[in-house]
């Protein structure tokens, strides 16, 4: 999954950057763009940046932050929500649920706490995009040199091109089809299966290790299986990319 964008609102100096040296913990999760000290500034950088997720202080020198996201509502998608305050607000707190925030945090910020309140946002993100992909069928079907080949998506490594057919490489063997891999790459779903260079497309929840030095990736099969995949550099390149 790719990382949640991150905007960091404190007014006060010391929480903030305390927060901030925080988060550089979870840079495999989150990447924090911006960091504001004001409503203002806040609500500019919100609109610029469109953040997934957001570390909001509850009062902003004296303006309700509450505010500022139903005044972003209308304009955006709300991002994931974190509240941070020096006080246990229980109105507030209810006020912040009904706005769908990840979660609420007290300060000072304990560090297992934030680690929690991320991994919530990291699901609720995974979660939403794993909605929104359309459902696989069971069995995808290709034509063959003698008529069909029906194959399980997740029994797929990955296809190489083969002139104007294509080889699809499952974790059991080798299969020639009678389509170009351009036809594959138009048919397959985008979110599963992706083109990382002009003659591979690789199943992606199925890549296991990557090998930059090598030009090389691991993919494993739901069994434990494995099937080891040459690629370019461009290739390994453009996976690294997807899969960040």
């Amino acid at each position: 999954m790719k990382k949640l964008t991150t905007i960091v609102v404190e007014d006060e100096r010391l929480p903030r950057l305390s927060l901030l040296a925080k988060l550089e913990e979870f840079g495999h999760t989150i990447e924090v763009v911006d960091a504001c000290d004001n409503y203002d500034s806040a609500r500019l950088s919100i609109l610029r940046h469109r953040p997934a997720l957001l570390f909001l202080d509850i009062q902003l020198q004296g303006r309700d932050s509450l505010h500022l996201l139903e005044e972003l509502r209308p304009t955006m998608p709300l991002p994931y929500v974190i509240f941070t305050t020096a006080y246990s607000d229980r109105n507030y707190l209810m006020s912040a649920i009904k706005l769908s925030a990840v979660d609420y945090l007290l300060k000072p910020i304990d560090k297992g706490e934030l680690a929690h309140a991320i991994a919530k946002a990291a699901a609720r993100a995974a979660a939403e995009a794993a909605a929104l992909q359309p459902a696989l069928p069971e069995k995808f079907s290709f034509k063959s040199l003698n008529g069909k080949l029906f194959v399980a998506p997740a029994d797929i490594a990955y296809i190489k091109a083969n002139g104007n057919y294509s080889a699809v490489h499952t974790f059991h063997g080798k299969d020639l089809v009678l389509e170009s891999l351009l036809a594959l790459e138009q048919r397959l779903p985008a979110g599963t299966f992706a083109r990382v260079d002009r003659s591979t497309i690789v199943n992606l929840p199925r890549v296991y290790r990557l090998n930059h030095q090598q030009h090389s990736c691991i993919l494993l099969s739901p069994d434990g299986q494995e099937q080891r995949l040459e690629l370019s550099k461009n290739g390994i390149d453009k996976l690294l990319e997807l899969l960040a």
